[in-house]
């Protein structure tokens, strides 16, 4: 068992990848960059127009900007993984990591703790800055809520990295998982997930973005909500390491 964990030589040649592709780091840049950005130039647009003006939640509203950077952190998960696949790279990396579940885990641990750092920031960050900009109406940092929701916020952005990271595995393609997930995302959870109930509130981004919510919606708590993404990541990381195991390079 030992003999499939992640170690150190391991963990920092995945670093490395990640530093050496350029879109791959851009996109773990852009998390942050996009998330407190829009929320910043949103709250500095709109924030003081009246009481309410960017949305029912003042929680969930001080984290707009994350609609945008979860598109980032998808795409960090994704490009990541599928750079194993372009030009016989995951044969190479095997060569040099002949155990499969440690190659998986190494990578998979590198995305998830590059992903939480820079999440965890783009949470703090995100919230100081939009709040700067609402006058009358911002949130103070002791506010009910608001510590859990900028935890919520990193955790958030690095399940839906590691969701991405297993359907990449999965799928082999990094475009075609952007291709499903990023729609899913912005449209077809949109409509779906607009009921408080039913299939709606399990969607992976809705039911993970109750931990960014004042007040309960629907069935599912803050932790609960968050749980349901865990699962879908989970899901997707498990169906990730079988693929990887059992499919040819």
């Amino acid at each position: 068992m030992s003999a499939a964990l992640p170690t150190i030589p391991v963990l920092h040649s995945e670093w490395i990848k990640i530093r050496s592709l350029r879109g791959t780091l851009w996109s773990l840049i852009s998390i942050l960059v996009v998330t407190v950005g829009i929320q910043a130039l949103t709250a500095a647009a709109i924030g003081q127009a009246e009481e309410g003006s960017m949305g029912d939640d003042p929680l969930l509203a001080a984290f707009y900007g994350l609609n945008f950077g979860q598109v980032a952190a998808i795409a960090f998960g994704a490009t990541a993984f599928s750079a194993e696949f372009h030009n016989g790279g995951l044969r190479t990396s095997l060569t040099a990591v002949p155990d499969r579940t440690r190659f998986y885990l190494s990578k998979i641990s590198t995305l998830g703790a590059l992903a939480l750092v820079v999440g965890q920031l783009t949470g703090l960050l995100t919230f100081l800055a939009g709040q700067a900009f609402m006058g009358p109406y911002a949130l103070e940092p002791g506010a009910p809520g608001t510590v859990r929701a900028m935890v919520g916020c990193g955790l958030y952005l690095t399940l839906m990295t590691l969701f991405a990271a297993g359907l990449t595995a999965v799928l082999r393609s990094g475009v075609a998982v952007l291709s499903i997930l990023i729609p899913f995302v912005l449209m077809v959870s949109f409509v779906v997930g607009a009921a408080a109930t039913g299939v709606g509130q399990v969607m992976p981004d809705r039911a993970g973005q109750m931990m960014m919510r004042s007040e309960q919606y629907g069935d599912l708590g803050p932790w609960t909500g968050l749980g349901v993404l865990a699962l879908w990541a989970a899901a997707a990381l498990v169906c990730g390491w079988i693929a990887v195991r059992r499919r040819d390079t």
